[in-house]
């Protein structure tokens, strides 16, 4: 998760142009090298608004596929084309180059050939080109190391990515016309049973490379010596309407790729109770007194965290009593520690941290506003509430669906035990695959 937000180095994520990684790179036997992964997100998407940067799971639907691009290590620049300012901002913010393009290829008619061969044009350095589509939320780096490798090593022009499906498929025949229906891949005769059929390889459109001598001179994304890769039907999520978005959210926090660090490690969580617990409100009762609320679930959301292990510490402000006062009653109630921290939470936190003799991957970190900028870029998990002004927003590993004080703690505390659940299902699968050595 440590990774959700990094700019490749001697990047200043202010200036367009090739990105260029000190990473290994890949040479083809032509001698030519740089390889590059364009991500096309217009911002006129019909069916969805601005659907390439809608939350998904708590991060922008662009941002899973950006974050598998970057941490694959093979490529030597990472693109968002668009016509978009907030895409923009958000591509820059996950490490991603901004390929401006033109009119003539932002129209509903332009095809996405037209859009990679203006970016082609534009950077006539790139020899590879990796079209990675913004609405396949669960690609993994291993997906497009393995398949770019088909071209670097066994000198494949194009390779695109395929789902085994076991459909049966009809022709359509038009009401009225009197024609009859016929299967394209049955006999009706011999049914066959699922497990005696290995099915049909379909696209299921997370990426396609090609060379840019097949681009540019043939004018085709596939075609020479074309190969597939095959992913794993679990990984092949293609989100295209609205209705697929609560079943893509839970794919993606089951199968979706979370960075390079395991959050298995997790075992302090600081969370500010002002803007997090509570709806950053306060209530003036008739006789004076000043009062704020908290959401049961919350409170039950703190309980599973220490349930499994993970020690809940709550911050307040050095100049917010009111909510000092309401933390230490809850502590009292959870057996949860409370801390006061200054305009800088970093600043005190750091110090707990190295008391603990734990590191910022370790720590979770639940903030609402400005000053926890640093602390949600620094801990290996963290999150903001769904109603947190933007600069905080960006910069969270997790934004919440729910808002301050109506359950944002509570779904946080689910995401991180999920998170767990899984980095302890891998390593008891490492440990399986290691005793087979």
């Amino acid at each position: 998760m440590a990774s959700r937000k990094r700019g490749l180095p001697a990047d200043n994520g202010e200036q367009d142009g090739p990105l260029v990684a000190p990473k290994q790179q890949q040479i083809r036997a032509d001698g030519k090298g740089h390889t590059a992964a364009v991500i096309l997100a217009r911002g006129g998407s019909k069916g969805i608004p601005l659907k390439n940067i809608k939350m998904l799971a708590g991060v922008p639907l662009i941002g899973w596929v950006l974050r598998a691009a970057v941490d694959s290590d093979m490529f030597d620049s990472v693109w968002v084309s668009t016509d978009h300012d907030e895409i923009e901002k958000v591509a820059k913010s996950w490490g991603a180059k901004v390929h401006r393009r033109s009119a003539e290829v932002s129209r509903d008619s332009s095809s996405s050939l037209e859009t990679i061969q203006e970016f082609a044009r534009l950077n006539p350095d790139v020899d590879v080109i990796c079209h990675i589509q913004a609405t396949s939320p669960c690609l993994h780096p291993h997906h497009v190391k393995e398949a770019l490798e088909m071209i670097t090593l066994q000198g494949f022009d194009s390779v695109f990515s395929v789902v085994r499906r076991h459909q049966f498929r009809w022709k359509e025949v038009k009401k009225g016309s009197g024609e009859m229906t016929k299967p394209f891949n049955l006999d009706t005769a011999n049914r066959p049973r699922r497990q005696d059929w290995d099915g049909e390889l379909c696209e299921n459109g997370s990426f396609y490379f090609a060379t840019r001598d097949l681009l540019m001179n043939k004018g085709l994304m596939q075609g020479g010596k074309i190969g597939y890769y095959e992913m794993l039907p679990e990984y092949s999520v293609d989100i295209d309407v609205d209705i697929d978005w609560p079943v893509a959210e839970q794919r993606v926090l089951r199968y979706g790729y979370f960075g390079r660090d395991t959050p298995e490690v997790v075992r302090l969580m600081f969370c500010n109770v002002s803007g997090c617990l509570t709806e950053g409100r306060i209530f003036l009762s008739v006789s004076g007194e000043d009062m704020v609320s908290v959401n049961t679930r919350d409170a039950m959301g703190i309980r599973m965290l220490k349930g499994e292990e993970v020690e809940v510490v709550l911050l307040t402000s050095r100049e917010d009593p009111v909510t000092k006062s309401l933390a230490e009653k809850l502590a009292k109630r959870m057996g949860c520690e409370v801390m006061e921290v200054g305009e800088e939470p970093q600043n005190d936190l750091k110090l707990v941290v190295e008391k603990k003799k734990l590191e910022w991957k370790d720590v979770a970190y639940m903030g609402n506003d400005k000053p926890d900028v640093n602390c949600l870029n620094l801990a290996g998990l963290s999150a903001v509430p769904g109603d947190a002004p933007t600069v905080a927003i960006n910069a969270a590993k997790y934004t919440c669906h729910k808002v301050g004080g109506l359950g944002a703690v509570r779904e946080f505390a689910e995401h991180i035990l999920l998170q767990k659940q899984k980095a302890k299902a891998q390593m008891k699968q490492d440990r399986i695959d290691n005793s087979s050595f």
